[in-house]
This record gives C-alpha cells, sequence and structure tokens, in this order.
C-alpha cells in the first residue's frame, strides 16, 4: 500500500475520531453499515461459492447446531462484553467515534481487539451452522487476515497518533486477538498474571 495512501486513510480516521461529538455521532451508524455490510459479504460469498462448486458438507446434520450454536453464542458474548467496556467510557466500537482513552478493562485487559476475536468465532460459527465449507476454510480466514492488515497499518497507527505512549505500552504488552494468561495493568506498567 502507498504510504501517501496509507496516511490520508489514517489522517482521515483521526480526523473523525478527534471530530466534533456531532460528527461522531453522524459517522457512528455509517461505521455499523459499513462494517455490517463488509461482514454480510464474506458470508454471502461463501454461500455462492459453495454451490457454485458444490462443496460437500462440513458436518453431519446432527452436529451443526452443536458445533455451531456454541461458538456464535461465544462470539456474540465477547462482542458485546467488549462493546459494554467500549460504551462505559462513552466511546463506541466503531473507529470513527472510540473511546477517548485506552480502554484496558474487561476483556481488553487479555486481547487488544476481544471485540474482532468475537466476530471471528460468531462467523466460524455461522460457517458450521450453514455447512458451508468456504466461510470455515477461506473467507473467515480471508477475513480475519484483512482486518489483521487494517489493524497493523490504519488502526493502530491512528491510536499511536491520537493516545500516545498509553497505546504503545498497552500495545506492546498486549496481545492482539488471542487471550493471554497476563493481562496488562495500566498505571503498573506491567503485565500480571490473569490466573489467581
Amino acid at each position: 500500500m502507498n504510504l501517501a495512501f496509507r496516511n490520508h486513510w489514517i489522517n482521515l480516521l483521526n480526523k473523525a475520531a478527534t471530530g466534533t461529538k456531532k460528527t461522531r455521532t453522524l459517522l457512528t451508524p455509517v461505521g455499523v453499515f459499513l462494517f455490517g455490510a463488509f461482514t454480510a459479504l464474506f458470508v454471502v460469498a461463501a454461500m455462492f461459492v459453495d454451490r457454485l462448486l458444490n462443496l460437500p458438507r462440513l458436518l453431519p446434520e446432527g452436529a451443526r447446531l452443536p458445533v455451531s450454536v456454541p461458538l456464535i453464542a461465544a462470539g456474540l458474548a465477547v462482542t458485546a462484553w467488549s462493546a459494554l467496556h467500549f460504551l462505559k467510557v462513552k466511546g463506541t466500537p466503531v473507529p470513527f467515534n472510540p473511546p477517548p482513552q485506552v480502554v484496558n478493562t474487561g476483556p481488553y485487559r487479555c486481547a487488544r481487539n476481544p471485540m474482532l476475536s468475537g466476530v471471528f468465532l460468531f462467523l466460524f460459527g455461522i460457517g458450521f451452522m450453514a455447512n458451508s465449507a468456504s466461510l470455515v476454510f477461506f473467507f473467515t480466514p480471508l477475513y480475519v487476515l484483512i482486518n489483521i492488515w487494517e489493524l497493523k497499518k490504519i488502526e493502530e497507527p491512528e491510536l499511536i497518533k491520537r493516545l500516545g505512549v498509553e497505546y504503545i505500552e498497552y500495545r506492546d504488552n498486549t496481545p492482539m486477538f488471542i487471550w493471554s494468561q497476563k493481562t496488562w495493568s495500566s498505571g503498573a506498567g506491567q503485565s500480571q498474571s490473569a490466573m489467581p
């Protein structure tokens, strides 16, 4: 990606994130719609590819629900829990209207992007529920990779620009998605064990 183009997107995101409350509020539903449409596109594409290629079913009929429901439920629970911690500090999950500070409570003590971890679980669950080989083995992994790229190249540089050293310390001590047994403790400047 061209550095100038990337910097343009970082600056645009930063301008929205630091704009007036009215602007951020107006952009929030736009961000929700774009994220939802982007995510749904992967599900629709997978269903199309499965039919086009006549891909085999992943699971026998009786196994779909026992495999998919726990993944979907866990994904929704983690996503909701994560969003709640953003709302507590008067922010939203939408990068146009983010929290005004580093959120390192709840699931954010163990991972920097637990909300996306929840969405990934949800997509895998939908893939198993729909018996979609392409959603489980191609489109969801592609979705994960695109999100990692976007976080690394756009969102995290914007967070550093807006939140500075506090975010850098948090980033350097907290995994991106996979929950760690160590948790970040703000103010202490070090990781602590999540296990009692």
